[in-house]
């Protein structure tokens, strides 16, 4: 199955992503991250989303909430109203200390105030994979409605891909590859998805060429350094997610 190619000629969505929010300056997945990405004058926004007990859809990249805030154990232990208390900035510096957990409601809030895109990948909890395609892409749709340029979805996990297209095929998808497995062309085409977002190492001219051929965008994480980002514009991609916050306003981007 081919992806929408009328869809592909009006890709709507900037180069230049920043990664959870805004790289490592500040704490990642969190508001301020956004904020301080905007100020580096970023248009576009990666992030991860996940669900809580009680099933809200929040901003969190690891299975465990150890690395990036003061709560021990499994997200998805806890109900919302206990995930929103922790302290999600103090781990990062001191200066972001108290700093909560978002919602993709708050994050989608911001990115309509600021006009900027976002690149939500779909981060199910082991076993969760269709869960959260179905919820996350139901939410997205909610969120989003009316608004001219939808969020796209991606996921490493291709049931939580297949979950979201079965709950909203209006919102676009693109399918994440760290290292590109056997069949994994035939499983973004049955997913119809516009995008794939490459490992940046990984990323070929062959890969590109069998991606093109496709009619799929392709996009690139992560890549921070100028000798990456100038093989990544040789190759032609259409988007870098980046923790490296001077992009947006480089030479680079001309």
């Amino acid at each position: 199955m081919q992806p929408d190619m009328q869809a592909q000629a009006a890709w709507p969505y900037p180069f230049w992503i920043a990664h959870r929010g805004a790289g490592k300056e500040r704490p990642e997945n969190t508001l301020i991250a956004f904020e301080h990405g905007s100020a580096c004058g970023y248009a576009m926004f990666e992030c991860d989303v996940k669900l809580s007990a009680d099933g809200v859809p929040f901003l969190l990249h690891d299975d465990t909430l150890d690395r990036t805030t003061r709560g021990r154990g499994q997200a998805d232990a806890l109900p919302w109203a206990e995930l929103a208390q922790l302290d999600a900035g103090g781990w990062h510096s001191d200066d972001c200390a108290g700093e909560p957990l978002p919602t993709l409601a708050d994050i989608a809030a911001y990115c309509q105030q600021q006009g900027a895109a976002l690149n939500i990948e779909i981060k199910p909890m082991p076993g969760q994979e269709a869960a959260t395609g179905h919820a996350v892409a139901l939410a997205a749709r909610q969120l989003w409605q009316g608004q001219t340029v939808p969020p796209l979805l991606s996921s490493f996990q291709p049931a939580a891909l297949q979950a979201a297209q079965q709950a909203a095929p209006e919102l676009p998808r693109a399918l994440l590859l760290e290292t590109p497995w056997s069949g994994w062309a035939a499983v973004a085409a049955e997913l119809q998805c516009v995008a794939i977002v490459f490992q940046q190492r990984r990323l070929d001219a062959s890969l590109m060429q069998q991606a093109r051929a496709q009619g799929w965008r392709v996009l690139c994480y992560t890549a921070n350094s100028a000798a990456d980002v100038q093989r990544l514009r040789a190759l032609g991609v259409d988007g870098i997610i980046t923790d490296a916050m001077g992009w947006a306003r480089s030479p680079a981007q001309a």
